[in-house]
């Protein structure tokens, strides 16, 4: 046997199939998408050196170790790297036998937060702290499980061919497996990721071909219980004091509104090119909290100007588009989901992180994909992007 179908001869079993899919000619590094896992590789590499500005200085953060941050998202990324590689060696069809206990797994770890084990962070009791200063947000995770549940639910009957569209009661019971992590979720309150799964599933709806009475139904809802929420006094005084600072920036500048004014003030002053890198007198200064996580966009916009933070959403950018290409192009419903699942979640939270350091988005405590400092998220990210990369590698190749 010689090409490709030489990896199928004596020798080379079922247990291998996944490693020689790798290798063989026409497989699995020859129909990666390129472009997006060359823009992600990007945004993490930017993001080191950014995390590297913004914590160089803080000795009350890095325990004196300037590389401290810097060392760690770059693990952190080797890991997510390492987790994409897996995705695609197992294969996102494979994974679809396993949503169940990936479901149960992410409810149980949140539900782990409520209880003594869990850690408070910035308002949010959203954190199992795992010691030797590493944490685990489930709540990250919980994302993903919810594109892979619903994507199972709504596209079982179709992918088989006995409906062109999920039926009312498939749509109830994908919503109904949804809205079980999310009100866990709002329980610690984290009421950024609580947005960010609400977009998923109305993104996951579009793309099963659901009617669009459950999309406007769902809109209608989601309004409802927001006001609800917030005449009940359900939100946390901090959250309600964002909000707040959201909607009238001038309130208590020295408050409630001092990181978003510090965040407006640090992007402005770097005009179009930036003052430089490691040269921001805010990022610097230290005057922008939390500058390696949320507000990560602000060392952009301030040492490589709007240039720079251009160039980040423009590789923000091809991600989102690859993903789309990728939905669109995949044959089976189900692939199809999880696609538009991964592309509602990086396009809102991307939008939100750069809104809120822009004063045009309430602050949430979102990360920015790719480029954040953060065990969970960066996890969370590149393992989408080997679903992502998994079901380009699997459709068919007349595709």
């Amino acid at each position: 046997m010689t090409g490709a179908n030489s990896f199928q001869v004596s020798g080379y079993g079922p247990e291998r199939a996944g490693w020689t899919r790798l290798f063989a000619r026409d497989s699995a590094a020859r129909r990666l998408d390129w472009p997006l896992l060359l823009a992600a590789v990007t945004l993490s590499v930017i993001g080191s050196v950014l995390v590297f500005s913004a914590t160089r200085n803080r000795t009350d953060i890095n325990q004196g170790d300037p590389y401290y941050f810097l060392v760690r998202h770059v693990m952190n990324s080797g890991i997510g790297l390492a987790m994409m590689v897996g995705i695609i060696w197992l294969g996102h069809r494979t994974l679809r036998t396993a949503v169940p206990i990936l479901y149960g797994a992410s409810v149980f770890l949140i539900l782990l937060v409520l209880t003594p084990l869990g850690s408070t962070v910035n308002g949010a009791h959203s954190w199992i702290v795992l010691g030797g200063g590493f944490s685990l947000q489930p709540s990250e995770f919980v994302k993903l499980t919810i594109i892979l549940g619903m994507a199972m639910l709504l596209a079982a009957r179709v992918d088989a061919g006995d409906r062109q569209h999920p039926d009312h009661r498939t749509v109830l019971q994908a919503l109904a497996l949804a809205a079980v992590p999310m009100l866990i979720v709002m329980l610690m309150p984290d009421l950024g990721s609580v947005m960010v799964m609400v977009i998923i599933v109305l993104g996951v709806l579009l793309a099963s071909g659901a009617s669009n009475r459950w999309v406007f139904g769902l809109i209608g809802a989601g309004t409802a219980g927001a006001l609800a929420v917030w005449q009940l006094g359900i939100l946390d005084d901090y959250q309600i004091n964002r909000f707040a600072a959201f909607a009238n920036p001038d309130l208590d500048p020295a408050g409630v509104g001092y990181n978003t004014n510090q965040a407006r003030i640090a992007i402005g002053s770097g005009g179009l090119t930036g003052s430089g890198l490691f040269k921001g007198s805010q990022t610097t200064g230290q005057f922008v909290p939390e500058q390696q996580t949320d507000f990560v966009f602000t060392v952009a916009g301030e040492e490589l100007g709007f240039l720079g933070g251009g160039f980040i959403i423009l590789l923000l950018g091809i991600v989102l588009w690859r993903a789309c290409r990728i939905a669109r192009e995949t044959s089976d419903l189900y692939g199809t989901i999880v696609a538009a699942g991964i592309v509602a979640w990086f396009a809102f939270q991307t939008f939100e992180n750069i809104g809120m350091t822009l004063g045009i988005m309430p602050v949430t405590g979102l990360p920015l994909p790719f480029v954040s400092y953060g065990g969970s998220s960066m996890f969370a990210v590149w393992m989408a992007v080997g679903l992502l990369q998994s079901i380009r590698v699997q459709r068919p190749m007349s595709a």
